[in-house]
This record gives C-alpha cells, sequence and structure tokens, in this order.
C-alpha cells in the first residue's frame, strides 16, 4: 500500500445497468453503442452533474456512481428513470435501466472505491425491475420523509456474496396513474359528493411496536365512513403511501380529487388511549373541526365510531342517524381478537411466502380469542389462496381450506362488506361457486360503495366469468376510489388479462407491465406477459417474462399453470393453454 491514499468514509453509491445488454448487443451492436451514448450524453450525465454526483466507473453494460447525499443519488435515479420512459421508443429500442442504491462504508482508493457499501448496491441493482430504482434499507432510512417519492417494502431478501440478509424498498412517484391509455398524471375531478381522505394518524406513544395498532384504528374509522353512502371516501392503501412524511394537504386533495382530510394522532400508554383529529378543507387549507377524545383501551371501538360520527356530523350536519347505526357496526368485541387481526393485516401488505404465513397463525389466533370473528375467517381465506395463486402451494387440501374458511367468513360476516369482498374473491378464484363469489362481493358494495378492494374483486371474479368490459369498468372504478393503491397492481393485472382474453394482446402487455412494475412478486402478470407475447410473436419479450418466471416458479410448466389458473370458463382456460404451448412451455 506503499504511496498510495485511502481513505474510508459513509458514501450513498447508485449502481445501475441495462437490462439485457448482451441480448441487444448480439441483435445490433452499432446500434445499441450509439444509443448508449446518446443516452448517457442527454439523459444519465446531465442528471448526474445535476445531483452532485461523480462517475466512478462505467463498464459496457453499467455504471458506479458515488453521492454524498442519499437524497440526491435517489432523485437522480428516478430523474434518469423518468427521462427514460418520456424518450422516444424509437430512438432507444428496448432500453431500460435497473438502478440500486445504498448508504455504506466506502474504501477510496485513486480514483476507484470500493467496500461493503458498494457491493450490496450492485447486489441491490440485481434485485431491480427494468426501468425501476430499489433502495437498501440503509439507503432508506437516510431518505424516509425527505423526498416527494413512495416506497414500497419489498421484504428482506438474501443477496448474493452478501452474509446478512438486506431488507428492499422500490421508489416510485405518488402520482395516480387511472388512463388506460398512458400512464401521464391527470387533475382528479372532484365527485359530485362530499369526498374525504383519511391520513395515516401519528404514533405518539414513543413505541414503535404499536404502529400497527395506529394504523388498524385509522382503518376502522376509513371503513366506517366509507359505508356512509353519500361520501366519496379513498381507500386506506392510496392514503397509507403519506405515512412518514410531511406533507400539504391541498397537495393531497389534488393527487387524491377529493374535498377534505382528515388526520390525527393516538397516544396509547399503559391502559389509556387518546385520540386527537382535525378535518381540513383542502380548498383552502382551513380547519373545519378538531376534537380530542380520551378514554381506557377498552373503549377503543367507542372511540373510533366518536370520531366518526363527529367527521360526519361536521361534513353534513343532516346525516341521518340510520347512517350513524349502520357506521358503528362492529365485526367483534374482543380487544385482543382485534390486536391479532390488526397485526395479521399489516403482514399481508408485505405479500411475502413468509409473512403470508406468519399472517395466518396470528389469524388462528385472533379465531381462538373469538370464533366468530368474521374478518379474520376472510383474510385467513385470502391468504391461503393467495399462496394458490401464487404457485406457492397447490394442493387440493389448500383450496379446500381456503373455501371453509371464506363460507365462514360469509356466515359470519352478513353485514361485513369487509369479509363478504374477500369471501367473494376467494369463492371466485378457488374453484368454488364463481357467481356465489360475486353474489357476495356485490352485497359488499351495496353496504359499502366505497370499497376499492371489493370493487377491484368484483373485476377479478368478472373477468373469470368472462365478463371483460365489467372488469375493466369496475377495475377502473378501484383505481378511482385509491388512486395510491398499494395493491393497485391486481386492478392493473384485472384488465391485463382481460384484454388477453379480448384477443388484445399489446394492451395485455401494457397493462402486465404497469402490474410488474409496482409489485413484481406478483405473478399473474408475468403469465400473462408470456402467453400475450406468444401470441403476437414478441419473443424477446416473452423470453425475458419466461425467465423471471422461472426463478419465481422453478416448477412452471403447462400442468402447473393450468392448476392454479383461475377462470371458470373452459373456452378461456383452452385458449390460455393454447397460448403457453406457443410460449415453448410443456
Amino acid at each position: 500500500m506503499t504511496g498510495r491514499q485511502v481513505e474510508r468514509r459513509l458514501a450513498a453509491v447508485l449502481a445501475a445497468d441495462i437490462s439485457g445488454y448482451s441480448r441487444l448487443m448480439g441483435a445490433d451492436e452499432v446500434g445499441t453503442l450509439n444509443a448508449l451514448k446518446a443516452i448517457r450524453r442527454e439523459v444519465v450525465d446531465p442528471a448526474i452533474t445535476a445531483h452532485n454526483g461523480r462517475i466512478v466507473k462505467t463498464t459496457g453494460d453499467g455504471m458506479l456512481v458515488e453521492f454524498a447525499s442519499a437524497v440526491d443519488a435517489v432523485t437522480c435515479a428516478m430523474t434518469v428513470q423518468d427521462q427514460m420512459a418520456g424518450r422516444n421508443v424509437e430512438a432507444t429500442p428496448n432500453l431500460s435501466f435497473r438502478i440500486g442504491i445504498n448508504v455504506g462504508d466506502i474504501i477510496i482508493e485513486s480514483d476507484d472505491i470500493f467496500g461493503d457499501g458498494v457491493n450490496v448496491a450492485a447486489r441491490v441493482e440485481n434485485e431491480c425491475v427494468p426501468g425501476g430504482v430499489c433502495l437498501s434499507g440503509n439507503a432508506f432510512e437516510h431518505i424516509r420523509g425527505k423526498t416527494a417519492f413512495t416506497f414500497d417494502d419489498l421484504g428482506e431478501r438474501s443477496l448474493k456474496n452478501i452474509d446478512r440478509p438486506v431488507r428492499l424498498y422500490a421508489a416510485r412517484r405518488a402520482i395516480a396513474h387511472i388512463l388506460p391509455a398512458a400512464d401521464t398524471p391527470k387533475l382528479l375531478a372532484l365527485p359530485d359528493k362530499p369526498s374525504i381522505a383519511v391520513l395515516p394518524f401519528q404514533n405518539m406513544s414513543g413505541e414503535p411496536e404499536q404502529e400497527y395498532f395506529v394504523d388498524g384504528l385509522v382503518e376502522d374509522i376509513i371503513t366506517a365512513l366509507s359505508r356512509i353512502k353519500w361520501l366519496f371516501v379513498i381507500a386506506r392503501n392510496s392514503t397509507f403511501t403519506y405515512k412518514n412524511r410531511a406533507i400539504d394537504v391541498r397537495q393531497v386533495g389534488r393527487d387524491l380529487g377529493v374535498r377534505y382530510v382528515l388526520e390525527g394522532s393516538v397516544r396509547k400508554s399503559s391502559n389509556r388511549l387518546r385520540i386527537t383529529g382535525q378535518l381540513i378543507d383542502t380548498t383552502s387549507g382551513g380547519h373545519i373541526w378538531a376534537d380530542r377524545y380520551d378514554g381506557n383501551l377498552e373503549d377503543v371501538f367507542d372511540l373510533q365510531d366518536r370520531v366518526t360520527a363527529n367527521v360526519a356530523g361536521a361534513i353534513e350536519p343532516k346525516l341521518r342517524q340510520a347512517e350513524i347505526e349502520r357506521v358503528q357496526t362492529k365485526a367483534t368485541e374482543s380487544l385482543t381478537a382485534y390486536d391479532y387481526y390488526l397485526q395479521a393485516s399489516a403482514l399481508f401488505y408485505d405479500f411475502t411466502k413468509e409473512s403470508l404465513r406468519e399472517a395466518q397463525l396470528l389469524l388462528e389466533q385472533a379465531l381462538r380469542a373469538d370464533r366468530r370473528y368474521s374478518s379474520a375467517y376472510a383474510l385467513a381465506a385470502l391468504c391461503r389462496s393467495s399462496e394458490v395463486t401464487q404457485g406457492w402451494k397447490v394442493e387440493d387440501t389448500d383450496r379446500v381450506e381456503a373455501l371453509r374458511l371464506a363460507r365462514l367468513a360469509a356466515e359470519f360476516g352478513k353485514d361485513d362488506p369487509s369479509a363478504l369482498a374477500m369471501a367473494g374473491r376467494v369463492l371466485g378464484s378457488m374453484q368454488g361457486d364463481a357467481e356465489e363469489g360475486l353474489a357476495l362481493i356485490e352485497r359488499a358494495l351495496a353496504l359499502n360503495p366505497n370499497a376499492a378492494l371489493a370493487w377491484q374483486y368484483c373485476g377479478w371474479v368478472s373477468w373469470q366469468l368472462g365478463r371483460h368490459e365489467q372488469c375493466i369498468e369496475y377495475n377502473e372504478k378501484a383505481l378511482r376510489l385509491s388512486p395510491l393503491d398499494a395493491m393497485i397492481y391486481r386492478s392493473y393485472a384485472g384488465i391485463a388479462w382481460s384484454h388477453f382474453f379480448r384477443g388484445e394482446f399489446k394492451d395485455a402487455i401494457v397493462w402486465a407491465d404497469k402490474a410488474i412494475r409496482e409489485q413484481p412478486h406478483f405473478l399473474p402478470p408475468l403469465r400473462i406477459k408470456i402467453a400475450a407475447a406468444a401470441m403476437i410473436d414478441r419473443f424477446d419479450e416473452m423470453g425475458d417474462a419466461l425467465q423471471k418466471l422461472r426463478v419465481a416458479q422453478p416448477d412452471v410448466s403447462i400442468r402447473t399453470l393450468m392448476q392454479i389458473h383461475t377462470s371458470r370458463l373452459q373456452s378461456q382456460r383452452d385458449y390460455y393453454e393454447a397460448a403457453l404451448r406457443k410460449a415453448g412451455l410443456t
């Protein structure tokens, strides 16, 4: 080491590469190199300079960049991906970057950098989807609440040559994409009735492990407000994209297309509970109503009802007492069961094999505390059916158990729209009675016309029955009710299936790609893309999707895919199977 200057410091490291570089070079070496030079000159280098980055080195298919600030690194990466998405496709054929970002120790020697910070960044980039930006948990902690972006928790991953699991986050812009033909943001018009978004409440207890309780309490307030038919209520999954972020309520109103925003806080100390809330008009920023509620922990359901009634009363003074009584219907009176259910709900949104299994164990405990808890039965059924449709469990006993749980949810939850919607979705997908499932979802929507997931489930069961116009219509309704939904990828996938079965293969690929970008671990969109691309001889795209599916589902074959396919119509099943054969599956 004599004569060399070596420095060690903490830095943000960005690693990027080009998806399918070898294939592109093999197809058109000169065209690919020219396109890359243009991208460097017009997009990448200006963005790095503007955000104070330093290019450490480049390779044929990628580069390594150092930033002093993680915020600069993420903003630069999103700028590059936005500009790449907006470029003329003919000018940059099939070129897309994967970008990974980490914050960690680096060793600087001459002009190069080494160390854990670099190694993790490179492995994070390997996990990223084309066109995406992924962050390590360390990088996320440095930028949390400091940017205008939202981040999807992808769970912990075992990365090659990294001796510990690394939690990953996918970055995306908090913009509603609800139009089927384009990804351009559109200002959402206010609905023709009072509209509200309930933002995540602050956890004032000082105990991070109480986050699930606070989130669950807010989710119940949203559900209660949603059951008031003259209110337009944004779904939980969209409002929770604002969690842990400094926000401007007027901007929230524009993003979500609502007139009112409810925000507040929860303090849980020993056996005491304090809820504060304030209702704000997003058009003026003015406060309409504010109040504080104190009680024992056992009073949590009563406190929720009082918040809901006062919010509704502030918006509409002529609120009918019958509506208040409908709002106050509770699925359980057991605080123990409720607590387990909230923990399981938080795990379900992670949507990994491990989180679904852990959620089911918690739901078993909830049901031991309350054998008639409809929502717990419904979520348990949805967890079990999700394992089947992902291909993680394919035994007949798993389907039978999912159907059993769904029917118990419907039996005990005749007036519980959430339980009815989930039960209907499971009945429609587990080779049960699709018409029965659709009837349950329609009952849920009669009870709660603001239930975004119920509209989404209604769309899914509709395509399974061959009702593709309805599928698209219902999923677009779900997108309007929850334009920033963490589960928006399911609506995209439902629309993609309908386009596929209508023979609109290019549209099917567009919507499948949207779903894949939002949640790369949700496997149905990959299957749609493979089938649709095969039908129009887009074999490169088909091959890329098939390779990813084989990594996620190593035993993939026509038999395994048809075993978990959920269409009820034999004509659709035959159509899908023929496309899989054309894709080369056996």
